[in-house]
């Protein structure tokens, strides 16, 4: 099983990517642009991207390096997920823009055909937004805004912040018990 890039962006909702990247732990290459950097420790208490790789075991790599192992085609690399992703990562992404290793990145899972997940969280969305989630859906990319659902009754700030977590777990193939599911027999006639 390769291994699965996640890309920290400075979208807020950074604590959606370090609840990912504490789940997945030694699978993840973890990288984290500067917005992100800046985001994180203002969201995480001061939590830094070498701290989170410390913690989790999680490679750190720098999105200076587009010669970093997320960036290759023959790397063996099962997904990339950008969590949280911002408007301006969907902009270079839906424009083929590869200018750092978070774009590069993503850029290669398109065209490797791997699977590319992105978790917008912006609130609204502009029209700009759309159209690039619709562009790059169109292109395979699976589109999970970080839009908890409350039917599993969340109690606290971690319940709504592994509904979205466990839906990328979903995608990426990876069991997971973070939330309860839907079964059909929660409504009573």
């Amino acid at each position: 099983m390769g291994e699965i890039v996640l890309v920290i962006s400075g979208a807020s909702g950074s604590i959606y990517g370090v609840r990912l990247a504490e789940i997945l732990g030694k699978e993840v290459r973890l990288v984290v642009t500067e917005s992100g950097r800046i985001t994180m420790a203002h969201e995480c208490d001061g939590l830094t991207p070498e701290s989170l790789a410390e913690r989790t075991g999680a490679i750190l790599e720098n999105n200076k390096d587009i010669a970093a192992k997320s960036a290759s085609g023959s790397a063996e690399i099962d997904a990339v997920v950008i969590c949280p992703c911002s408007g301006t990562t969907l902009g270079k992404l839906a424009a083929g823009i590869g200018d750092n290793l978070a774009t590069r990145s993503a850029i290669v899972a398109m065209k490797e055909r791997r699977k590319l997940i992105m978790v917008p969280r912006e609130a609204p969305y502009a029209t700009v937004h759309l159209e690039n989630m619709a562009k790059l859906s169109a292109w395979g990319a699976v589109i999970i805004p970080a839009s908890p659902g409350f039917y599993n009754l969340p109690q606290s700030m971690d319940d709504l912040i592994d509904f979205i977590v466990a839906r990328v777990l979903d995608h990426l193939g990876r069991d997971n018990e973070l939330t309860k599911r839907w079964t059909g027999e929660e409504i009573d006639d």
